[in-house]
Parts: C-alpha cells; sequence; structure tokens
C-alpha cells in the first residue's frame, strides 16, 4: 500500500467533491479494485469517506471535513520537492525546512495515515553518490538555488576542462539537476542554453538582473536531449576486440553501458574457448587503453592498430615496472 497514494486520494476528494471509484482510479492510473481497496483503507484510517449510492452518486468526505496542511512557511512548501531526498536537500540548504514540512504533515495526516507514513519513511533511503567516490562539495549551491527561484542573474567565476580554464560568465538559471550525486546548472548566456558542473563554480555573486524563463522551456526534455548530445560527442570511434567468458562477465562493471549494449548486439564466436569478438564505441586512444586495461588478460584488442600499440606499449612499461631482478 503506498502512503503516498492515500494522500492523494484524500486530496483528490477534499479538491473534488464527489468522485466515483473509477474516476479516482483513472487519475491515479490504478485499477478500480485498488481505489475501492484505498477508499476502505481511508475509512479505516478515521478518514470520514462516504458513499453515495444511486446515478450521480460516488465517494466523498463528510461535510466540513478537512486535512490541515497549514502553517507551511515559502521554504517549507519548497522543501516538499525533496522531503525524500534529505541529501539533496541538505546540498540545497534546505535541511532544516523539510524537516519541519516533514513534521507538520504528519502532524496533519489522521494517526492511521502517520503510521503508514512512517512504515514508508522506515523502508527507503536515498544515497545519490556513486560507489568509490566522495560526495562533491558544492559550496555555491544555495546561491544557485536561490537565482533560480527568484530568477536573478548570477556572475560566476567558472572553472572548465579546455583553455583559457577559469572564465566569467552571466548565467541565468533555468534550473539544477541531479546526476549520480553531482549537480548540475543548466543556464542561458548570451550564445544559448548549457550546463554548468556545480563543483567548478569558484565563485557567484546574484546580480541585480531579473530575467524571465522562456515558457516552452521543459528542464527534464533540455536534459534529456543534451544526454543524447553528449554520448553522440563522447564516442568519436570504435574498437574491435576479444573477450573471454570471465571478461564479458566482468564488463558491466568495468566499462559503460553503451559499451556493454555494444558488446552484446555484436560479439560473434571467436574460438570454442567461449571467447568473442564484439565492436564496441570508443572515445580517445588513451581513454580506450584506461578502460580496457581493467579487464587485464580477459580481452584483447584487434584493432585499430594505434590501440592495439597503446595497449602494448602500456603492458611492456608494467612488466618492466614488476621485472624481477
Amino acid at each position: 500500500m503506498s502512503a503516498s497514494r492515500l494522500l492523494s486520494v484524500l486530496l483528490l476528494l477534499q479538491s473534488s467533491g464527489r468522485l466515483s471509484a473509477q474516476t479516482i482510479a483513472d487519475e491515479l492510473g490504478v485499477s478500480v479494485r485498488t481505489a475501492y481497496r484505498d477508499l476502505t483503507r481511508l475509512q479505516a484510517a478515521g478518514v470520514p469517506v462516504y458513499a453515495e449510492p444511486g446515478r450521480g452518486g460516488g465517494y466523498r468526505l463528510l461535510d466540513g471535513y478537512r486535512t490541515r496542511l497549514t502553517g507551511m512557511s515559502e521554504g517549507e512548501a519548497r522543501a516538499l520537492f525533496f522531503a525524500g531526498l534529505p541529501g539533496p536537500a541538505a546540498d540545497l540548504g534546505l535541511a532544516g525546512e523539510v524537516t519541519a514540512a516533514r513534521l507538520k504533515l504528519l502532524a496533519a495526516l489522521p494517526a492511521g495515515l502517520r503510521e503508514e507514513a512512517a512504515r514508508t519513511a522506515a523502508v527507503f533511503h536515498l544515497d545519490a553518490p556513486g560507489w568509490y567516490r566522495e560526495p562533491e562539495r558544492t559550496p555555491h549551491l544555495p546561491l544557485l538555488v536561490d537565482a533560480v527561484l527568484t530568477r536573478r542573474a548570477v556572475d560566476v567565476r567558472y572553472r572548465r576542462w579546455r583553455a583559457p580554464q577559469e572564465v566569467s560568465r552571466r548565467l541565468r538559471p533555468y534550473g539544477l539537476v541531479l546526476k549520480s550525486g553531482t549537480w548540475y546548472l543548466v543556464a542561458a548566456t548570451e550564445t544559448g542554453v548549457a550546463t554548468y558542473r556545480a563543483t567548478q563554480v569558484l565563485d557567484a555573486v546574484v546580480s541585480e538582473e531579473v530575467f524571465d524563463r522562456p515558457g516552452d522551456f521543459d528542464l527534464g526534455t533540455y536534459w534529456t536531449s543534451y544526454l543524447d548530445d553528449f554520448r553522440t560527442r563522447r564516442y568519436t570511434g570504435t574498437a574491435t576486440i576479444r573477450l573471454s567468458p570471465q571478461g564479458r562477465r566482468r564488463l558491466p562493471d568495468n566499462v559503460p553501458p553503451e559499451v556493454v549494449r555494444a558488446v552484446d548486439s555484436t560479439a560473434t564466436a571467436a574460438g570454442a574457448d567461449g571467447w568473442v569478438e564484439a565492436v564496441i564505441p570508443t572515445e580517445s586512444t588513451r581513454h580506450a587503453c584506461g578502460e580496457l586495461l581493467r579487464l587485464g588478460v580477459d580481452v584483447e584488442v584487434i584493432a585499430p592498430a594505434e590501440l592495439r600499440l597503446a595497449m602494448a606499449e602500456t603492458i611492456g612499461v608494467l612488466a618492466r615496472a614488476y621485472e624481477v631482478h
């Protein structure tokens, strides 16, 4: 049973007056049987839901009944969006507001729903950063959050990978994205919309300029397009490799998903010993060499010659370093 869905049913009844079970099911994308079960659970939790029989009937709340979701500050209302994300909420400077908002939400719920919400909270936990890495420090993130919400331009000093490494920019923030524990700022400049890694913002000052975000801009759509473009730009070549059965099993833990999918779709038998030959996408020769070396003796590069030579030279240096005298 989803506590959040029960709350959705309650708010639907509160805002709409009378609803049929079919309408509730359609609104929440569940079966009619599930809608009936949710209504029964609400009644058992002490919510005064009753059925009106006959044509034009349905379910409604007792006249005058209202949930008590009141008394929230603007900051606490914002924090509701991060109520299940304590780590990211702390990054955004909203940890206190999240705690206060959750307490007020729980206090406003009937006893039965409070227990359901507590059980749900006890069995889910989000840990955004990936394995083998420390969470990144983002000291300017709260300032960027404020700039996004108030639509104020920000003057930043930013460190990028290409020269000159440090640049100054006036950004008009459209939104923030959390990707694998890393925060990214999506912002407009004089040349268009771009993406900036929040940890690379060295200094930031909110300006007096107020801007309007385009009405047709959708952050989720932009991010999906950005990722597709990034993957296209990321892989500039291909390589033909041979993999042992052990190497193929180890592949998902050592290379990106795109490489794993390429092996799965192009692999052909390369001998009776279970080895396969496949074509994979590659970035630079240096990057591909480092990535494939993680597989040790379970991989062999067939082509291109440049990558095969780089692998041989690197292995030669390692062999000399570990040579027993």
